[in-house]
């Protein structure tokens, strides 16, 4: 059974820093997408950033572009959210979503392609 654990979440000032981890097990995810969504209180949840295994593709939304890196350790099933220059609007909880080869750079936004989702971590950025 496949599992995302998601890490690394917290409290954070306005133009901090922090690295969100996301560790994949139970399944190989060679062929994978990896991505990251958020939702913030009373807004839906959001695309953030996304990788695929196999081309090393990645997507971004405009939002966090130049802010955020996606990165991933395939050896270790495990991908990367580095957030920098945090804002108070980059409050929310951040989740970690994996899917399989039906994922490609032109569907990486949409969450119903993922199969497979966290528990989310929360972060939260004071002003």
């Amino acid at each position: 059974q496949v599992q995302l654990v998601e890490s690394g979440g917290g409290l954070v000032q306005a133009g901090g820093s922090l690295r969100l981890s996301c560790a994949a097990s139970g399944g190989t995810f060679s062929n994978y997408a990896m991505g990251w969504f958020r939702q913030a209180p009373g807004k839906e949840r959001e695309f953030v950033a996304a990788i695929t295994w196999s081309t090393g593709s990645r997507l971004y939304a405009d939002s966090v572009k130049g802010r955020f890196t996606i990165s991933g350790e395939y050896t270790k099933n495990t991908v990367y959210l580095q957030m920098s220059s945090l804002k108070p609007e980059d409050t929310a909880v951040y989740y970690c979503a994996a899917g399989g080869p039906k994922i490609t750079i032109w569907n990486m936004k949409v969450s119903g392609r993922y199969d497979y989702w966290g528990q989310g971590t929360q972060v939260t950025v004071s002003s």
